[in-house]
């Protein structure tokens, strides 16, 4: 996980419709990153859906919303059309971006060990530095745990 304080690194990756989103884009605005493991899972689906209701309270307060993971651009456009989802999902299958923010980890579940994108939130301020960071964070607490953040 990075460390509040410090600039959050840079990265290009496409989202739902293809179109190349850069963080760097953002400067200026606040920016809610979030990671989560895989489309339209029940617990994805609950903070995507929670995004997505909240959004416009996020713009109010000059914020974007940015979800990753690392589906492809296509199951992210069925994720968002199943849901009509109002946020940006950006696809990483390469996992740079996810390992670059220190999410892609070893998990256990049910005793078995994988490797897996730890559910995890970072907030960013207009200049680019990392100012919240929640690991394992509830999918459905999220939404407003980062709007009361703001």
């Amino acid at each position: 996980m990075l460390e509040i304080g410090s600039i959050a690194p840079d990265f290009t990756l496409p989202d739902q419709n293809g179109e190349l989103h850069s963080l760097h884009d953002y400067r200026g605005k606040k920016v809610v990153l979030y990671f989560y493991p895989k489309d339209s899972t029940a617990g994805c689906t609950k903070q995507a859906c929670g995004f997505s209701l909240l959004r416009p309270l996020f713009e109010e307060k000059d914020a974007v919303i940015l979800g990753v993971s690392k589906d492809s651009v296509a199951s992210h456009k069925k994720f968002e059309e199943r849901y009509d989802l109002k946020i940006t999902l950006l696809s990483d299958p390469d996992r740079q971006v996810l390992e670059t923010y220190g999410v892609w980890q070893e998990k256990k579940n049910y005793g078995k060990v994988s490797m897996g994108v730890v559910r995890t939130t970072y907030l960013i301020d207009e200049e680019g530095k990392i100012i919240r960071a929640m690991e394992k964070v509830r999918a459905a607490d999220n939404p407003q745990e980062m709007l009361d953040s703001l």
